[in-house]
């Protein structure tokens, strides 16, 4: 194949047929751009500045990695490892994505310069491919391929999504030079004015009635989670056996068996 006909990475032979025996690797190369790109940013891990790390010339590199599309190929499969998909399908598939989406949030926060990446096309890399077996064998069983593959972008937008939030939040929260909650405080005399001022009577509900605002992080991120699984369990059929929702159970817990059971008829009573 001519270089034009390699779209990715792992389309191109790791090592020449010809030449010397190489001396680096792409996993060697892949190791220290991560390092580096945790510690300062993507835009840091540089040919030059991996070269130095791993003490190689800067061109020696494009032996092995022919352009920065290859090294961030590279970088997010490599990452991607980190999500432990092992087991899967366990026989209970709210567990299992339960826990994928625990992973894939803990990878990103890990390694936030991922939010960075912008790559639409895939480049299935080993780990990527992995994680495709694993994870959408969970659901395989239960729908089509075609509705797995909806399902399972809910949930990964979901996750991605909120993590973006909080990657950006942190972000803000550096620069700023105040935590969270200084800012929130600081910001309470305009808040306040503007829900005195009557003129915005949704937000003022958001504020002085919503409580999913002031959960900690990761309290919004199991609400958020709860609800994307109940719409998953709503497109699987009965044979998939789901569990009760998280919250459900919660609501049987506090108010008692006997109490959730009779609320239809006290529904009924009252508009009797």
């Amino acid at each position: 194949m001519t270089d034009a006909e390699y779209v990715n990475i792992w389309m191109r032979p790791e090592r020449s047929a010809y030449g010397p025996t190489p001396v680096h690797s792409r996993a060697k190369i892949t190791e220290a751009a991560v390092r580096i790109a945790d510690a300062e940013g993507l835009e840091a891990a540089t040919m030059r500045r991996i070269a130095a790390e791993i003490g190689a010339g800067a061109m020696s590199l494009y032996r092995y990695v022919p352009s920065r599309e290859n090294l961030i190929e590279l970088m997010a499969d490599q990452v991607m490892g980190e999500i432990d998909v092992t087991d899967m399908p366990s026989g209970d598939w709210r567990a299992d994505l339960t826990r994928y989406a625990d992973e894939l949030r803990t990878m990103w926060m890990r390694h936030p310069w991922i939010a960075t990446v912008q790559r639409s096309l895939p480049s299935f890399g080993p780990n990527q491919l992995r994680l495709v077996e694993g994870l959408m064998g969970v659901l395989d069983a239960f729908v089509p391929i075609d509705e797995n593959l909806g399902l399972v972008a809910l949930l990964n937008s979901y996750v991605e999504g909120i993590v973006r939030e909080e990657i950006s939040t942190a972000r803000e929260v550096r620069r700023s030079g105040l935590s969270e909650s200084e800012w929130m405080e600081r910001s309470y005399p305009y808040i306040d004015g503007l829900v005195k001022s009557g003129e915005y009577p949704i937000f003022t509900k958001i504020v002085t009635e919503a409580r999913q605002p002031h959960l900690s992080r990761e309290g919004q991120f199991r609400q958020g989670l709860q609800r994307v699984l109940d719409c998953i369990a709503a497109a699987l059929p009965p044979a998939a056996g789901a569990p009760m929702p998280a919250h459900r159970e919660g609501r049987e817990e506090q108010d008692g068996p006997g109490r959730a059971r009779s609320r239809p008829s006290e529904r009924a009573s009252r508009t009797g």
